[in-house]
């Protein structure tokens, strides 16, 4: 059966998720989740594509981002040979790492941009493993509230204060942005505009068509 073609996105952006094949463990520790990260930086460089989110989950990764002179294919392709042939030497394996393809969806409003950012933040939560989104180390939720270090922050940065954004996050997301068991509807715009009424929210995808 051929493969389904991705669906585009008019804005640039995407929602991007990378599964450990079998759904095996893909950081065994602190090592792992750093040069993750760090191939990232370095690919973000040469790509040119703009990071607005990220959380590294064990054994999978979201990503929220922007194409930039590079297409998103060949961006995740970089990503994943660099980190796979270190990840093989480290631990002496061979074959896959990643599962199949990454999945991809396009992010075409304010409305939604602002809900993949808190669902991608409020992982480690769902999952139980901290209480609160400033807990979790591998997530960018932190360089939003002190220091940006990988992550285009600005954007954001328009819409709200640091202090509206932790208030944001403390509020719980119930949309699904490509889970890996889909037990949760999505919110549909009109539920999102409600949700994100009281934040003063600026038209962010006239600059990031530019």
């Amino acid at each position: 059966m051929p493969r389904q073609q991705r669906r585009k996105s008019e804005s640039g952006i995407y929602h991007v998720m990378l599964r450990g094949i079998n759904q095996q463990q893909i950081f065994q520790d602190e090592e792992d989740n750093l040069k993750f990260l760090q191939i990232v930086k370095e690919c973000k460089a040469i790509s040119e594509f703009k990071l607005f989110a990220y959380c590294l989950m064990g054994n999978h990764v979201h990503l929220l981002i922007k194409e930039g002179k590079e297409p998103i294919e060949l961006v995740f392709k970089r990503i994943g040979n660099r980190f796979v042939y270190w990840y093989n030497t480290k631990y002496k394996r061979v074959g896959h790492l990643f599962q199949d393809r990454y999945r991809s969806e396009p992010v075409e409003t304010d409305e939604y941009f602002l809900t993949v950012l808190r669902y991608i933040h409020q992982n480690p939560v769902k999952a139980g493993i901290v209480k609160s989104c400033g807990k979790y180390r591998f997530s960018s939720y932190n360089e939003y509230i002190k220091e940006s270090k990988i992550i285009d922050a600005e954007f954001v940065d328009k819409m709200m204060s640091k202090e509206e954004f932790d208030k944001f996050h403390k509020e719980a997301e119930t949309a699904s942005c490509l889970e890996i068991k889909e037990v949760k509807p999505r919110l549909t715009d009109e539920e999102a505009k409600k949700s994100l009424r009281k934040y003063p929210v600026v038209t962010i995808l006239n600059n990031f068509k530019s």
